[in-house]
């Protein structure tokens, strides 16, 4: 049976250590060489069929291996998180670091953690007091505009929540663990290159169009990237304090608004997605109206 040991990292991450024994190896090896000889077809023997000394020159020992290691860490994953009441939020970074044919394996598994929000009514005083503190031609005041001065004070609304939202980031401490934000920065980096390479420019002559350095482009994103983050769970905090729920009223309004059946029915099915849309915007909403 695996051991492992669980430390604490910063910024709401945690690493785990897991020892292997070769005992435990050589069983999953045995397992996932069984697995790969019943999928095996070689000519003259029907799949399923191949005998075990012929399918052992046919499945190279790095094929098996690999098929061992996508079998076996998942579910030690699982069991841990499990065992350990651990709530990840994006998948997690596993390392071998030991991996010795007959020997006992090592491997290192990071996780990122949901970040705990404390909040107090403190973030309320600071909105309120930001508001006092709003020139007169700059207050939006809801349920006041007039038709010819409606994108006037839509204006004025998202400077009001803009300012909100950064007073929000820079009072309340939330820490994103480094392994969410990296996995979004690079899917960010590739999304970027390939939309380059499809315009038929280079990433040096983009960057030099943009007199931004890769290191800088790198710096910009992940400072957006988290900020991103930080909002989202500290609106998901603040909803979860004052008590901002979707009722199936929400949703049916959502859903009236699609005429096609079908189009209907796909809707009802992502009913999660639409509530956590409604959700986010109640909370702005009552964070506009403090």
């Amino acid at each position: 049976m695996y051991t492992y040991k669980k430390n604490s990292l910063p910024k709401n991450s945690v690493e785990i250590l897991v020892n292997i024994p070769k005992a435990d190896i050589k069983e999953a090896y045995q397992e996932a060489f069984s697995l790969l000889q019943k999928n095996l077809v070689i000519s003259g023997f029907r799949k399923g069929t191949v005998p075990k000394e012929i399918a052992e020159k046919n499945i190279k020992k790095e094929v098996v291996y690999e098929e061992l290691i996508s079998n076996l860490f998942p579910k030690i994953y699982e069991e841990i998180i499990k065992k350990e009441n651990l709530t990840p939020i994006v998948s997690p970074k596993i390392e071998l670091l030991k991996a010795n044919e007959n020997e006992e394996w090592q491997i290192k598994i990071i996780i990122a953690l949901k970040p705990n929000i404390i909040l107090n009514d403190n973030y309320k005083k600071l909105i309120k007091d930001m508001k006092a503190n709003q020139k007169k031609d700059e207050i939006w005041v809801p349920g006041k505009e007039q038709e010819s001065d409606l994108q006037k004070n839509e204006i004025k609304k998202q400077k009001l929540l803009d300012k909100i939202l950064d007073m929000l980031l820079k009072n309340i401490v939330c820490d994103i663990s480094d392994l969410v934000i990296d996995e979004e920065l690079n899917q960010r980096l590739t999304n970027l290159f390939d939309e380059i390479k499809k315009i038929g420019l280079t990433v040096d002559g983009y960057l030099k169009s943009k007199k931004l350095n890769i290191d800088q482009l790198k710096t910009q994103y992940r400072k957006e990237i988290e900020d991103a983050y930080k909002l989202e769970f500290i609106l998901l905090g603040i909803a979860d304090k004052e008590n901002i729920t979707v009722e199936k009223s929400d949703l049916e309004k959502i859903f009236s608004y699609f005429k096609n059946e079908k189009e209907r029915k796909s809707a009802e099915l992502n009913s999660y997605f639409y509530a956590s849309v409604i959700r986010k915007q109640k909370t702005l909403d009552y964070l506009l109206n403090l």
